[in-house]
């Protein structure tokens, strides 16, 4: 089972509509690393993120605004011999991006933010009450370096490499 970098700008759109949650990393001053799990809308090579005002990890950004985001899909246990140990693998698809928080302030920025996120989980379409969108942090990153990739997916030559789209 090999390990295969995705390309194909629908397929990385795929993979990034399947995650429920993305992993938001940031380092400290000091270089502590700190990475938290969060909800998340996806377009056009934006992430939105949302949070509290305040918090441990605005007072990281506000310092050092780069991130690292990734995304991964459901995984599934696979092997090519269930008797060999070293042929077990999970099945899944990853993608790591690089980029920078900007806080967005304007109130139809963050609405829009808010739409592109409960579009991720839902297809319903909300409103939202003037002090909800005045009190929520908008974290919007353009995404400046992306690498995607499938893992623990049979050989191009196998019969079993058309199932790698199941997660």
């Amino acid at each position: 089972m090999r390990t295969y970098p995705v390309e194909e700008k629908e397929r990385i759109e795929q993979i990034i509509r399947s995650c429920m949650i993305c992993y938001v990393g940031m380092a400290d001053k000091e270089g502590n690393p700190y990475v938290l799990p969060m909800n998340f809308g996806y377009e056009e090579g934006v992430i939105w993120l949302h949070s509290a005002q305040e918090g441990h990890s605005i007072s990281i950004l506000e310092e050092n605004p780069k991130v690292c985001i990734t995304f991964c899909t459901d995984p599934k246990l696979v092997w090519q011999d269930e008797e060999v140990a070293c042929s077990y693998r999970m099945l899944a698809a990853s993608i790591v991006c690089r980029g920078r928080v900007a806080f967005v302030e304007d109130d139809e920025v963050k609405v829009r933010a808010l739409d592109s996120t409960m579009r991720q989980y839902s297809g319903h379409t909300f409103s939202y009450s003037a002090p909800a969108v005045r009190n929520v942090k908008i974290w919007k990153v353009d995404v400046e370096h992306l690498s995607a990739r499938e893992f623990g997916v049979p050989s191009r030559n196998s019969a079993r490499y058309k199932d790698r789209q199941q997660f």
